[in-house]
């Protein structure tokens, strides 16, 4: 399964260009006073500031979009008349350039210059001159970064939905190879209905299924331009805000400039929606636990998904399962410390919003990782489908079913019906047999009406095949609904 594709983050220093080389001290002071604050300042800041002022250790990873908005904004500006046409085409090949260069690992982060906008400016200028200096006319850091981190957060979501389909597609053909195969279902962890594995499997397509839901209404509520809103007010230039905001497949131009530099509103329910997502798949990796376990034994995994132990050399431990299970902490944690970040901020940008990118790239590495180790797993699992049977009948599943058939073939009340059953299974757990090991005899010590035919609902394969009802786990609901989904998921 691919993960959500991530450029190289080589250090700052690495890579470096022969270039870069020739760079003269002066060079580099001017780009790190004049690309950042200007005049205003007469002394470079101290170390500490630099430190826990520079993003660039992880906002790198947008490289891409920050390319792709200086593209779009680049365009825009020609066509009404800020750039000429000599300069479009000069950005368009710098960029081009710098690309390749990152691409290539020969690019050099530089601490000194803050955070990925100004790493690619400052080295477009260098390359071409006063045009690259000219590209940042009508916009700010602040709407810059808001359009390349809505990018990253789009593209995130696009192949993280992939890998939830792909997730859904492993579930629901395991579930249709073993449609009819009789599983415990249960209720506190306590046997209490016979289910198909199937079913149990078809449960978490469903869940994958809104968890798709979930990220798609993020993508189109996200889907919109801040570019050109500039530092917070908009700009005095006849910007195009919706041919740049075409030109990044965005629906439409933000509304409002305040709103478009400090909303993180989209990384937030995308966080929302990796949280909820992560949940499930950390149940189901608890149950893939569980299922591994000696005492339950219902499925194996394979070396593929298991590690051993040290010094035990029996043990086959399901730490894939467990570390995706371990994984919801971050996703969650992502979550809460971003709403944290966001609670007092007045409008419009602080700088407290820098925060916003690590969690957000955290989560979704974890995210596709969990996503790709539980379609592996799904995909590896071989179920024991005879100790499944044999569990799917113990602890009194049935009596359910004893209780169901006292009301439609003697017309009982069901509280009633629940009465006499529970009485059945106390002489059955007293004598160490199932309900089906009862006598008639002893049934009808109970409920004089009862007669042999009720033995026929006591069986694990009976109990399942009568929950015919829409959304039951009847073999035939299972299958139909497990070939609708692969129907569905292509």
């Amino acid at each position: 399964m691919p993960l959500v594709s991530q450029p190289p983050n080589p250090r700052p220093g690495e890579g470096q260009r022969p270039a870069d080389a020739a760079r003269t001290d002066d060079q580099k002071r001017n780009a790190e006073a004049n690309m950042q604050w200007g005049g205003r300042f007469a002394a470079g800041p101290s170390v500490v500031m630099q430190e826990i002022n520079a993003s660039i250790g992880f906002d790198r990873k947008m490289w891409r979009q920050d390319i792709r908005g200086s593209r779009a904004h680049a365009a825009m500006l020609g066509r009404i008349g800020v750039l000429s046409a000599e300069e479009v085409q000069a950005i368009g090949a710098g960029l081009d350039a710098i690309a390749a260069d990152i691409e290539a690992g020969l690019f050099t982060f530089e601490t000194a210059l803050e955070d990925i906008h100004m790493n690619i400016e400052a080295r477009l200028t260098e390359r071409i001159g006063d045009a690259g200096r000219r590209l940042h006319t009508g916009r700010s850091r602040n709407d810059q970064v808001a359009t390349d981190f809505r990018l990253w957060v789009r593209d995130a979501i696009d192949g993280l939905d992939s890998q939830i389909e792909e997730v859904m597609r492993a579930l629901a053909t395991r579930a249709g190879e073993f449609a009819a195969d009789p599983m415990p279902g249960f209720t506190h962890l306590q046997t209490a209905q016979p289910v198909t594995f199937g079913h149990h499997l078809l449960a978490y397509v469903e869940m994958l299924a809104r968890d798709r839901g979930r990220l798609a209404d993020c993508r189109r509520r996200l889907n919109e331009c801040p570019l050109g809103s500039a530092a917070l007010a908009g700009t005095s230039f006849p910007l195009d805000r919706h041919m740049t905001a075409r030109a990044l497949g965005f629906d439409q131009p933000t509304a409002n400039s305040l709103d478009a530099v400090s909303d993180r509103d989209f990384a937030l329910e995308f966080l929302a929606a990796a949280a909820i997502s992560a949940m499930h798949l950390s149940r189901l990796a608890e149950e893939i636990v569980i299922w591994c376990s000696a005492p339950y034994r219902f499925i194996r995994l394979s070396d593929a998904f298991t590690t051993g132990s040290s010094i035990m050399p029996q043990k086959r431990n399901p730490d894939a399962a467990e570390l995706v299970r371990a994984k919801t902490g971050r996703v969650t944690g992502a979550l809460v410390g971003l709403l944290t970040v966001m609670k007092g901020l007045p409008l419009a940008y602080a700088k407290d919003m820098q925060e916003d990118k690590e969690p957000v790239f955290d989560a979704a590495d974890a995210w596709a990782l969990s996503l790709a180790a539980i379609g592996g797993m799904v995909r590896d699992m071989a179920p024991d489908t005879a100790r499944l049977r044999e569990m799917a009948g113990s602890g009194f599943a049935t009596a359910t079913d004893l209780a169901d058939w006292l009301v439609r073939v003697l017309n009982l009340p069901f509280r009633a019906a629940h009465h006499v059953t529970g009485r059945l299974v106390a002489r059955a757990e007293a004598r160490g047999v199932d309900l089906a090991g009862l006598t008639l005899a002893e049934m009808q010590a109970e409920e004089p009406r009862i007669t042999a035919s009720v033995f026929d609902v006591l069986s694990v394969e009976a109990s399942v095949a009568s929950r015919t009802s829409y959304g039951g786990t009847a073999p035939e609901n299972v299958a139909r609904q497990a070939a609708q989904w692969l129907s569905v998921l292509g």
